[in-house]
């Protein structure tokens, strides 16, 4: 089996739980996921099975959507409700200035990254850092906002506000560090209390299955091509693929910068990329 699988995963797994109970679904220890979700979290996670695993950063380099719930006026060692509160306070603001400051979040910025993450910062995950009480400098990212909007009316408890957004948002966003720096473009602290990934790329939450389903067998693998959809595709005979298995560069007069070689049967041979006009080498092979 080659190609990826949706899954909706539920709130209490890891991402490594879900790929663990895959591998025994499948008989298979050839599975990867294209981006991590928290325990806390669900929502669509891709994963890769077979020689699709060779295509991990495909797509997880696709902008993503997420649902989340926000509270203004807690902060927590994780930026989310499953960590140690650290500070608390009254928030008074009214759905134009909240609205106001959502806006001036869209666009491209350098983003921290939260200390219970799994970044490494030399040679050590942020979290042992977090976990020891040791000092590290926290590194930045650039992250872009697509877009990013509330979704639900405020909600006002004990000087908190409650709310709900829709965000697209680039490869490496944490959405708990977006919360934090909201928050701070209102004046206030915030925090995380729901997280919902309801798409990565082309995959929603729509084509997404349970665990139960994969364990069950009543699952669909989209295939390598089909997963390409972006990306042009050519069908050779037996003589261009084997030139092609065989790495060797190929002259091909597309304005393009990518091709999928498939063979007649549908199967992939390698994706080449175009390294000067006209001429294409090897990229990934299958």
């Amino acid at each position: 089996m080659n190609g990826f699988i949706v899954i909706n995963k539920e709130t209490g797994y890891t991402s490594r739980d879900v790929v663990n109970i895959a591998c025994k679904a499948l008989k298979t220890k050839k599975i990867g996921h294209t981006g991590t979700l928290d325990p806390m979290a669900t929502g669509v996670l891709v994963l890769a099975v077979g020689k699709a695993t060779k295509l991990v950063d495909y797509i997880t380099n696709k902008e993503k959507e997420y649902i989340a719930e926000i509270e203004l006026g807690t902060l927590t060692d994780t930026l989310d409700i499953t960590g140690k509160i650290l500070a608390s306070e009254t928030v008074r603001k009214s759905e134009t200035e909240i609205d106001h400051a959502l806006a001036q979040m869209i666009g491209t910025y350098l983003q921290e990254v939260p200390i219970y993450s799994a970044v490494k910062v030399r040679g050590k995950k942020l979290y042992e850092y977090a976990r020891h009480h040791e000092a590290v400098t926290l590194p930045k990212k650039e992250v872009t906002i697509a877009s990013l909007k509330r979704i639900s009316p405020l909600t006002v408890s004990d000087g908190k506000i409650r709310f709900t957004i829709r965000t697209t948002v680039s490869k490496g966003t944490y959405i708990r560090s977006l919360i934090r720096d909201l928050a701070a473009q209102l004046g206030t602290i915030g925090t995380m209390l729901r997280l919902e990934r309801t798409r990565q790329g082309n995959y929603t939450l729509a084509s997404a299955i349970r665990l139960t389903a994969l364990e069950n067998g009543n699952y669909r693998c989209i295939s390598i091509p089909e997963a390409l959809v972006d990306v042009k595709q050519m069908v050779v005979g037996d003589e261009n693929a084997t030139r092609i298995r065989n790495g060797n560069k190929i002259e091909a007069y597309y304005d393009v910068d990518k091709i999928l070689f498939i063979n007649p049967d549908g199967s992939p041979i390698g994706i080449y990329e175009q390294y000067e006009p006209g001429h294409f080498k090897p990229r990934i092979m299958f």
